[in-house]
């Protein structure tokens, strides 16, 4: 049997880590304990993810998330952010929506900017722009390596004490939790904090955590000719989106609003070609001469209005979640861990005011959307 924990983590991505960090840091002195099935990180959303930060969001709660996170980012080294930016290309169809958007961010503190169209070709020059009226850009956002990123949180985490176990929770009760080789687990407090798999783990509990995996595809493609400049994270109207990748290579992105619910990790090489590369190689032309190298699938966790979870679980004494953020998790991990020690420790949020993100919202029908989303 494994010892016995005061707070046991269910969990060891990026979120989960970034909680026994902080409270590890935020002076917590009892036994934290991680467990985590997936000991490789092969299928973890926090390893698989795009690694986008943005603050640019329609909501004061996401954008302080963000904001604190870029804060703690920037003191991670190991993380390697690259503060490129955000750039959402704007066109007749939705510049009247990115002017609602910089203005209602502006208004919410976030640091973004309209650009005009000799603005936007001074960011990435090859831009096709004839169809351009300018751009939504975040100069402070950017990109960071999403495995690195969930490595120095682990290590942060266990120098200050926090112990991992390789193991799959199999049933938690009150104050104990009972995983297949560790057996019984006491422990005083426990935090769901498995990502897309946090409905299925709350159901262990006989809870009903409303968190659904959905796959979000990603290609890595070496560029044609050698770049001579990073690119910002950027947005075309009609979804595609890609940043740098080391050794002249992108990484491009695109959801699929009609992808279906499920646990899958492969990528559909037909899409690649018939719904990524056309709208690519229309703003950016010699990217038709992209090579690809590498597709894969990672989970986007997400909730019925994609905003996560950062709350106690009402009726259950010491059961805790943070989870469902829905594409978010990475950039928005420092601050969930902040929270989520507060949580524990003092009972109240004191960084940020993170009650929206309540647990109950869903049973109250009281969703929470932030329309910025990608």
């Amino acid at each position: 049997m494994t010892a016995s924990a005061d707070v046991l983590i269910i969990g060891g991505g990026v979120i989960g880590s970034s909680i026994a960090f902080n409270l590890l840091q935020d002076g917590f002195k009892g036994r934290i304990l991680v467990v985590e099935r997936d000991a490789s990180y092969q299928f973890a959303s926090s390893a698989l993810a795009m690694g986008g930060v943005r603050q640019q969001f329609m909501s004061a709660v996401n954008i302080r998330m963000v904001q604190y996170s870029l804060k703690v980012l920037q003191q991670f080294p190991q993380c390697q952010f690259r503060q490129r930016g955000y750039l959402f290309l704007a066109t007749e169809s939705n510049c009247e929506k990115l002017q609602h958007r910089y203005e209602t961010q502006r208004s919410l503190a976030a640091e973004c900017e309209m650009l005009g169209i000799a603005e936007v070709r001074r960011l990435v020059p090859e831009l096709r722009s004839d169809d351009l009226v300018g751009g939504l850009f975040g100069p402070k956002d950017g990109y960071i390596e999403p495995r690195a990123t969930l490595r120095a949180f682990r290590t942060r985490a266990e120098e200050l004490g926090a112990v991992y176990v390789s193991d799959e929770v199999r049933k938690i009760e009150k104050e104990c939790v009972y995983a297949n080789q560790s057996g019984r687990i006491p422990a005083g407090r426990i935090v769901i904090a498995a990502g897309a798999y946090s409905g299925a783990v709350g159901k262990l509990a006989a809870v009903d955590i409303p968190v659904a995996p959905v796959r979000q595809q990603l290609f890595r493609c070496a560029l044609p000719r050698p770049w001579p400049y990073e690119f910002p994270v950027v947005i075309d109207p009609g979804g595609v989106h890609w940043r740098s990748s080391p050794n002249d290579e992108i990484v491009i992105a695109k959801t699929d609003p009609d992808e279906p619910p499920g646990f899958r990790f492969g990528c559909d090489l037909d899409r690649f070609h018939h719904d990524f590369m056309p709208p690519i190689v229309h703003r950016l032309p010699e990217f038709r001469d992209l090579k690809l190298v590498f597709g894969w699938g990672g989970l986007y966790e997400m909730t019925p209005d994609h905003n996560g979870i950062i709350d106690r679980i009402p009726d259950i004494e010491g059961l805790y979640v943070a989870a469902g953020f829905s594409g978010h998790g990475l950039m928005m991990s420092a601050a969930t861990g902040k929270l989520m020690s507060e949580l524990i420790r003092t009972n109240k949020f004191e960084t940020i005011d993170a009650s929206v993100l309540s647990f109950s919202r869903f049973a109250r029908n009281e969703l929470f959307w932030d329309e910025a989303m990608i």
